[in-house]
């Protein structure tokens, strides 16, 4: 009989026992390899930066050993033509707001506010007249920022970053931003350090220092207004899958009727959009370090 029952095939043996310690050195190297695991896990546990993915014990932790700037990222929920999803400034402002904070350091991510000001819901305007857009009142957004804000400058965060994906609200979380360091200035709570910054760059490379680049590799006729080809490219770099590229690529000439406000986004590619991702990472990263400079030195 021979030594090893359970690799006989017939009377034929399939393992050899040169074979059979080969197998038992190869499992002893899985094993050790996954006992190392937990180690690799903890070192990612210690890099994570998403806010809903922390107990508050671990936010606790992290503002005492410096994390005291947070982002709060604002997207919307809105049409964007028939070939991207409507979750669109979702994802992508809470992917560079990850990005972003993993390169500063000692920075934390709120979780996205996905409900913004698309128009009259009432009679329908604006994004509003297409299915799956959500909107709220321009007071209900400025309060939900608010208190937001509020929140994390009372958890001991001094400086509360908003960065918005979505033109249309802008000036209202510009005058959010500047709201609240009055208050907190008249409370007194300047002198914790406080500070609500708005990085209205964010949102400007991408009409300036993108928009410039896309003229520049000869594709100014496809750029427009929304859902254009600045737009699209944008979304294939952060999430392809939000990109209904096949049919895209196979599609006529948009229209308004369609929910594309100028341009053409037919030649939208991921390497386009990854150069105006570049620009919106460096330039807010660039506004958030210099802040944390200024009241580093209060």
């Amino acid at each position: 009989m021979s030594r090893f029952p359970f690799c006989r095939l017939g009377n034929k043996c399939i393992f050899s026992f040169s074979q059979h310690r080969f197998f038992t050195l190869s499992r002893l190297f899985f094993i050790l390899l996954y006992l190392a695991f937990p180690a690799q896990a903890q070192d990612q546990e210690q890099e994570q930066v998403e806010l809903e993915k922390l107990t508050w014990t671990e936010i606790l932790q992290k503002e005492k050993a410096g994390t005291r700037t947070i982002i709060i990222p604002i997207g919307g929920t809105e049409q964007s033509g028939p070939y991207i999803a409507i979750g669109k400034h979702n994802a992508r402002v809470a992917s560079l707001a990850q990005q972003i904070a993993q390169q500063v350091g000692h920075t934390l991510v709120a979780p996205v506010i996905a409900y913004v000001p698309e128009g009259n819901i009432t009679p329908p305007t604006s994004h509003m007249r297409f299915p799956g857009t959500i909107s709220i009142p321009e007071q209900t957004f400025k309060s939900l920022l608010i208190s937001t804000a509020e929140s994390f400058q009372t958890h001991g965060f001094n400086l509360i970053v908003f960065i918005g994906d979505h033109g249309g609200y802008q000036h209202i979380v510009a005058d959010v931003a500047q709201a609240l360091n009055k208050r907190w200035a008249k409370e007194g709570r300047a002198r914790e350090k406080s500070y609500a910054l708005y990085v209205p760059e964010y949102y400007s490379v991408l009409q300036t220092h993108f928009n410039t680049y896309l003229r520049q590799h000869g594709f100014g006729q496809d750029i427009g207004k929304h859902a254009d080809i600045n737009d699209t490219s944008l979304m294939l770099a952060v999430d392809p899958s939000y990109v209904r590229l096949v049919q895209l690529r196979n599609a006529p000439a948009p229209t308004a009727q369609q929910g594309i406000y100028g341009g053409d986004p037919r030649k939208a590619s991921a390497e386009l959009g990854q150069q105006g991702i570049t620009y919106q990472i460096k330039a807010t990263i660039k506004a958030i370090q210099q802040k944390q400079i200024l009241i580093s030195g209060q």
